[in-house]
Order: C-alpha cells, then sequence, then structure tokens
C-alpha cells in the first residue's frame, strides 16, 4: 500500500505538469493563429508585393531564433506574437493571388482541411496516447530531401516537381504534428512557447502545401 502510494505521488506531478503544458500550448495555438489571420487580412488589405512578402518571411526566422532563445522567459510570449505576425503577413500575396484567381471558396476549403487534418491526428494522439517519438529521424530526413528538392526546383521550375513537394510536405506536416503532439503529452517538450512554435509551424506548412494542391487541381497551374 504505501509503495503504491508512493509511485501514485510521484507520477501525479508529472502528469499535472503535462496537462499544464498541453493546456497552456492550445491557448497560446489558438491565439497565435487567431492573431496571424489577422495580420495576414491587414496584409491582403494593403496588397503586399512579393519582396514585402519575402522579406516577412526573412523577419520571421530571424525572430524564431530569438523565441528559442527566450522561451525560457516571460518576454517569449512577445516573440512569438511578433514571429506568428510576420508569417501571417508574408501570407498577404500568395492568399490575394488565389482570392483573385479561385475566389474565397478556395481558400476557405484549405483553412478547413488543415483544420480536419490537425484535430483528427491531435485528437488520435491525445486519445491513444500512443508515443510517436520514434518518427522523428524518418521526419527528419524527409524535410531535408524536400528542402532540397523545393531549391533545385527554383531553377528547373517543373510544376508536376512543385505538386510533388507539397504532396510531401503535406505528409511530412501530418506526420510532425503526431510527433509535437506525443512529445508534449510524454514529457519530450515541456516548454509550451516551443511547443506552441512547433505545432504553428506544422499547421502554417499544412495549409500552404494544402493551398498548392488544390489550386493546381482546380486548374490555376
Amino acid at each position: 500500500m504505501d509503495q503504491r502510494s508512493m509511485y501514485s505521488s510521484a507520477s501525479q506531478p508529472s502528469v499535472l505538469q503535462t496537462n499544464k503544458v498541453l493546456r497552456n500550448t492550445y491557448m497560446l495555438l489558438a491565439m497565435t493563429l487567431a492573431f496571424s489571420a489577422v495580420c495576414a487580412g491587414v496584409a491582403m488589405a494593403v496588397g503586399i508585393s512579393p519582396m514585402m512578402s519575402l522579406g516577412m518571411t526573412i523577419g520571421a526566422f530571424i525572430t524564431l531564433f530569438v523565441v528559442q532563445k527566450k522561451a525560457d522567459s516571460s518576454s517569449g510570449i512577445f516573440w512569438v506574437f511578433a514571429f506568428t505576425g510576420l508569417m501571417g503577413a508574408s501570407l498577404g500575396y500568395t492568399l490575394n493571388f488565389y482570392l483573385g484567381v479561385a475566389g474565397p471558396g478556395l481558400i476557405m476549403e484549405a483553412l478547413g482541411a488543415t483544420a480536419l487534418v490537425f484535430f483528427a491526428l491531435s485528437g488520435y494522439v491525445l486519445t491513444t496516447k500512443k508515443d510517436f517519438s520514434f518518427m522523428g529521424g524518418f521526419l527528419v530526413v524527409g524535410l531535408v530531401v524536400v528542402l532540397v528538392a523545393a531549391i533545385a526546383n527554383i531553377f528547373f521550375a517543373v510544376p508536376a516537381v512543385s505538386l510533388a513537394i507539397s504532396a510531401a510536405i503535406v505528409f511530412i506536416m501530418s506526420g510532425f504534428i503526431l510527433f509535437d503532439t506525443s512529445r508534449i503529452i510524454h514529457g519530450g517538450e515541456t516548454n509550451y512557447i516551443r511547443a506552441t512554435v512547433s505545432l504553428y509551424l506544422n499547421i502554417y506548412n499544412l495549409f500552404t502545401a494544402i493551398l498548392h494542391l488544390l489550386g493546381a487541381f482546380g486548374g490555376d497551374d
């Protein structure tokens, strides 16, 4: 009896801590996604150029290094919003393009598909409690291969390769959603700011890849 009580009391703080990290992560993720959407809307209204979009993307990734450095301090919250705001605003040009070509329906379809994938995969991990940490190495290798292919395709500009890259990104980001959610619930990630950034990037890349695929199959490419 005493031994069981000791094990129970030892595991309880860990469970409570994990639940706290999970709750804080999803709260911050919801707020940053909303803020990112507002920034994207403002960028669309202003009508940002491709160069402005590229500049914001570069600025976002510079900010990402600051986020990682400040993640253990209270100022990390500010930098998370700065990062996600820049990422959202950088989408303004792309969203305006698809809005002009296919209308708002295409964007809403991409948003709906992204939400469906995220909630389905996250719900699966949270329900089954399965550990997907074994996927980490495969996902990183896949991401590197996709990045190399994407850089090469900048020079060759083959539409079929571009579609293949987007399809691969959908699968890789889906895997990262499983992996990152699993890390949170199994204690592999205890910092909710870093966890939020990871999930945000998964969702962001998933959305842009789905948008490109839907746009292509809709006859835009």
